[in-house]
């Protein structure tokens, strides 16, 4: 008689399986399947794939999604999102207990189109759990200056990317992460490398892409970083529930 264990890995083997078989290479809506470049046009395919969670293993999900898809020459791009959950990295907003600082910094936060950053006193204290609240201080001093002379970004150019890849809740959020902070992934360049080795070395990036603009967290390589920046800036992986964490580069014959 099977345990619960077994049933459990059982179960998940055959939901992962039976989504797998109905996942595949997509062009999100409002998004091109072909970008171009300076270098050239590429195809820009998104990747779906289950939720992904902490019991979830990134080297599995990159094999069972991926793998099948991959051919060489592309580039492998991961969404923070998915490879910090896959980390335990998503807290649940209920576990986050805001001390008067985040309450008082987080009031002076812009809210963008692109998320809610840090403007809510449960994501300012994890920047502060991550930063230390000296650098946020610091950063927030900086950010002040910034505004009187019109200028953005000077807050997370102090701050760093710890403080600014952290993902606030949002309602159009896949559950459970629309009541969850998710942080920024650790040791993206490494996670970009093993995954680049087990995948024959083809290249891999870990990227924060949002309807502002993309950057790259983690790579396997340092060549040509600006010119795929530029071929993700159309978001291609979406904003909302779309299920697909990754996505694939490729150049056109």
């Amino acid at each position: 008689m099977p345990n619960a264990r077994a049933i459990h890995d059982i179960n998940y083997a055959q939901n992962v399986n039976q989504i797998a078989a109905d996942s595949g290479l997509c062009v999100n809506p409002g998004k091109k399947e072909v970008v171009q470049s300076a270098a050239g046009d590429y195809y820009c395919y998104a990747i779906k794939t289950k939720t992904v969670t902490n019991e979830d293993k990134l080297a599995d999900i990159i094999d069972t999604y991926a793998r099948p898809y991959l051919k060489r020459g592309d580039v492998l791009f991961l969404s923070e999102k998915m490879v910090a959950c896959s980390q335990g990295r998503a807290i649940p907003l209920a576990a986050i207990k805001p001390s008067l600082a985040a309450r008082f910094l987080s009031r002076f936060v812009s809210r963008s189109k692109a998320g809610i950053g840090l403007a809510m006193p449960e994501t300012m204290q994890c920047a502060i759990d991550e930063c230390g609240l000296p650098r946020i201080l610091a950063a927030a001093a900086v950010g002040a200056l910034g505004k009187v002379f019109g200028r953005k970004g000077w807050f997370y150019h102090v701050a760093g990317t710890r403080a600014a890849g952290i993902d606030g809740p949002c309602n159009n959020t896949i559950p459970p992460y629309n009541q969850c902070v998710v942080l920024t992934p650790l040791a993206s360049d490494r996670t970009a490398a093993n995954i680049s080795k087990s995948l024959d070395n083809v290249t891999v990036l870990v990227v924060d892409i949002n309807d502002l603009g993309a950057n790259i967290l983690g790579s396997s390589t340092s060549h040509e970083q600006e010119k795929i920046i530029s071929l993700l800036r159309q978001n291609p992986l979406g904003q909302s529930r779309e299920s697909t964490p990754m996505g694939i580069l490729r150049a056109v014959a």
